[in-house]
This record gives structure tokens, C-alpha cells and sequence, in this order.
């Protein structure tokens, strides 16, 4: 799901994180918990980030979470990475949330330390779609920024009633509500999902890569403010787009009735 073999070579590499332990969030023997896979051929561009944590349903325990927040850190910097896709590597879960089992053995001060590194990594892949909100079903109340952007999408009175609920959500229910944009069909490999936003990837890959970053900064800061201010940002973004070599390609080629190729400059 989005917010949902290939080509000629594909590459994996397991991501490593400088300093990172040689054990896993439950203290035994791992493998990374977060891989990164550059896709080749005619995908070049688009890079996917493996959750690999199959013991625990990739709950997101402090290993995982430093390993993706230092994988996304460095991406963030990559030129060639033109869409980024979340994936699991673990057949029939995506990710089961919090460890709770991990955080049971944390004193208040870990407990907060690790609730607010989960919020900052909920900035980083708030686009993913969030099926349910279950924590006061644990004695919990949702901590990495699902009681400020479950009512920013849904409204307040719905949002109330899924997080006092602790209820869970079907894709064509979620689908339905406008909490995710798309609900497809599994099939016998369970990977529909992933094929569903492989395609979206492939739509967004060709498009002018900087005008696409900008676009998305003005849509995500534009809405936490009021319409005006977000006017405003959405203006300043535009001109940083101007002076832009792909602005003058697009021009072009649409003057000379071609596909336009975009350079990200």
C-alpha cells in the first residue's frame, strides 16, 4: 500500500550502520533489519527499503529504528534516488507497530527517548498507510504523531472513534475513508500491494525530479498553516523551480512534441 523480477540487474545491499550493534532489538544474532535495494534498468531511480525483522513482525524495536533513520539520513543525500519505496521482507505483515515486548523492559526516560524517536521517523514515511491505531487496546495512547495526523486526514470526530476504539481497518474500509489511496487484490505470492506501488513509482520516475521534491515540500509544509501562508510557500517553492534546466527541457519539449528528459538540474 501507498499512501500504498525486474529489469536487467537488481542490487540489495544490506544497510550498516555506522556503529551499529551485532545483535538484533531482541538481543540474538541478525542479520540487518533494514536492506536497501538500488533497482537497475529501466526502474534506475527508484530505490525500495527492505524491513527485514521477520522474529518480530518488524515491530520497530531500537535497532530497526536507528538502522532506517540512519538508511533514510543517507539516502536524503543521494542524487540518483528519485522515489523511495517501503517494502517488507517478511511474507503476510508490513509492520506490527511499537515493540512492545522490547519496550516493556524500558525505565520512563527510555520509554520517552524512544517514543520521540519513532515520531521523527513517522516524518520521514508519514505517507505509509496506517491501517490501525490500536494502542488503547495495549493501555497506551498513540505516541509517534497518530493523535495529530489521523485527524488532519480523517477529521476529528472519525479519528476519535478509531484511536478510542482501538479498531482496525480492512485496506477497502481504510481505501474507503481516504486513509490510504489505494486497495488491491491480493495474490498467491501476497505482494500485491508492493506490485501496486511499483507502478506508481514507475508514473512518478520519468517526472522532473525537482519540480517533484518541490512539489511535495509545498504540499507538506502548505498544510500545516493557513491557506495564505501556504500560498506564500507554494510561491517561493515555484521560484526556486524557475531557474531550473528541466523547467527550460520541459518548455522545450513540449514545443517540439517529444518526451522530455529530465536531468534533475
Amino acid at each position: 500500500m501507498m499512501r500504498v523480477l525486474t529489469s536487467a540487474r537488481s542490487l540489495t545491499r544490506p544497510w550498516r550502520p555506522s556503529g551499529a550493534r551485532s545483535s538484533a532489538s531482541d538481543g540474538t544474532a541478525r542479520e540487518p533489519e533494514i536492506q536497501v535495494r538500488a533497482l537497475e534498468g529501466p526502474d534506475k531511480g527508484i530505490t525500495e527499503i527492505i524491513m527485514n525483522r521477520p522474529r518480530a513482525r518488524n515491530a520497530l524495536g531500537n535497532v530497526f529504528v536507528s538502522e532506517l533513520l540512519e538508511a533514510l539520513a543517507q539516502l536524503r543525500e543521494d542524487q540518483q534516488v528519485r522515489v523511495l519505496l517501503f517494502r517488507s521482507g517478511v511474507k503476510g505483515v508490513f509492520c506490527a507497530g511499537a515493540d512492545l515486548k522490547e519496550r516493556e523492559q524500558m525505565n520512563e526516560t527510555e520509554v520517552g527517548a524512544c517514543v520521540q524517536r519513532l515520531r521523527g521517523m513517522m516524518n520521514e514515511i508519514a505517507s505509509s498507510a496506517v491501517m490501525g491505531l490500536i494502542e488503547t487496546t495495549r493501555g497506551l495512547l498513540p505516541g509517534a504523531g497518530g493523535t495529530q495526523r489521523l485527524p488532519r486526514c480523517l477529521g476529528v470526530a472519525l479519528a476519535k472513534e478509531l484511536i478510542f476504539t482501538g479498531r482496525r481497518l480492512s485496506g477497502v474500509q481504510a481505501q474507503a475513508l481516504g486513509l490510504v489511496n489505494h486497495a488491491v487484490a491480493q495474490n498467491e505470492e501476497g505482494n500485491a500491494a508492493y506490485h501496486r506501488a511499483r507502478e506508481l513509482a514507475q508514473e512518478i520516475l520519468p517526472q522532473a525530479p525537482i519540480a517533484v521534491r518541490l512539489g511535495k515540500v509545498a504540499i507538506d509544509r502548505g498544510m500545516e498553516v493557513d491557506i495564505a501562508s501556504g500560498m506564500a510557500i507554494e510561491g517561493i517553492c515555484y521560484a526556486q523551480n524557475i531557474p531550473t534546466r528541466d523547467r527550460l527541457e520541459g518548455m522545450a519539449a513540449f514545443r517540439e512534441k517529444r518526451p522530455p528528459r529530465f536531468a534533475g538540474k
